[in-house]
């Protein structure tokens, strides 16, 4: 076996090589292209042969982080990581990235869940993925769903309110509840131009789902397609809404969606156990799965321990120079 270490541009055909190792929907070519293309980080992939064959792949992004370089797989997602067919190739592929890590700085690769082979105290996160088996039509879906969820995605179409999606004609409704949810949580958002790059590299794969009231955006969320099922990276409603429910149809419409479109399993994206956010998932019947991101040497984000500081000072910068700056810097934090 040999690992190969490949460039952006000598990888054109990325998306059909990785096709049998089941890849999730941060593995494709779209998502290192606009990491790329937004925020001008380096990815680079190790390509592992047994003779001629491909055997197996590790994506990484050469990140500039805000204090230093890092090597991540991948960064702005819940889990990345490799894509092989044995155990062997797996680790031959970890081994490789960490003798490159040396030269670059602090190791992360993020699994979906807690691989056999590694020690647990490398990877341990205080995350979940939240994750619902579909059925085969909405009929079936809408059935399993308990009746006071089925009564609060009523409850915005009684007001008027309506779900549609779409592509890349609807991300600046998007962006506008995004940005004022990440202001109102105190968090710098992704820039429009993060947006706009990935929709430009998934094409169908990618999706806006809108709730809307008499032409008022009032929710959205982005859901992305791969084998693996439907995705939903980011989601966003107005606080000032929240009587009526506009999350609720925007779920409701995402899940339909992903059954219309032939998912089996949709994920809500990453939450902490016990949040608001987790407890919202759980009432559509989604179980958690605990994320792994293995990490060497062993490091915390210098952003994580000023968090609590900017989540305090952020809503209180005006919106438009949050939105301007938060988006510099949000090209710079790879949570």
């Amino acid at each position: 076996m040999r690992v190969k270490k490949l460039f952006l541009n000598e990888v054109s055909n990325w998306d059909e090589l990785i096709k049998g190792f089941l890849p999730g929907p941060y593995h494709f070519l779209g998502w290192l292209k606009a990491v790329a293309t937004a925020y001008g980080h380096s990815p680079l992939i190790l390509l592992a042969y047994e003779g001629k064959e491909a055997a197996g792949t590790l994506p990484l992004v050469i990140f500039k982080g805000l204090r230093k370089k890092s090597l991540i797989s991948l960064p702005f997602c819940d889990y990345a990581g490799p894509l092989a067919g044995s155990e062997e190739i797996q680790k031959a592929l970890i081994y490789q990235a960490n003798v490159l890590a040396q030269e670059i700085g602090p190791l992360e690769i993020r699994f979906p869940e807690a691989p056999d082979f590694l020690p647990e105290n490398t990877g341990q996160v205080n995350k979940v993925r939240l994750l619902l088996p579909l059925p085969e039509d909405n009929e079936a879906l809408w059935k399993s769903l308990k009746s006071k969820v089925r009564s609060q995605v009523r409850r915005p179409m009684k007001e008027g309110a309506e779900a549609i999606s779409g592509g890349i004609e609807l991300i600046p409704a998007f962006y506008q509840i995004y940005t004022e949810n990440m202001h109102y949580l105190g968090s710098p958002p992704h820039s429009l131009a993060w947006f706009k790059a990935l929709f430009s590299f998934y094409g169908e794969n990618a999706k806006v789902v809108l709730v809307h009231l008499k032409e008022k955006p009032l929710a959205a969320g982005i859901l992305l397609f791969s084998p693996q099922g439907a995705t939903v990276p980011w989601a966003s409603s107005l606080r000032a809404y929240k009587r009526i429910s506009p999350n609720m149809l925007l779920y409701w419409k995402m899940l339909s969606l992903a059954v219309e479109k032939g998912a089996r399993i949709f994920d809500f994206g990453r939450s902490t156990p016990g949040s608001g956010t987790y407890r919202f998932k759980k009432q559509w019947g989604a179980q958690e799965k605990p994320l792994f991101w293995y990490r060497v040497p062993k490091h915390e984000e210098g952003v994580s321990r000023i968090r609590p500081l900017v989540e305090k000072l952020w809503p209180k910068i005006p919106k438009k120079i949050a939105n301007s700056l938060g988006s510099r810097l949000r090209g710079r934090i790879p949570l």
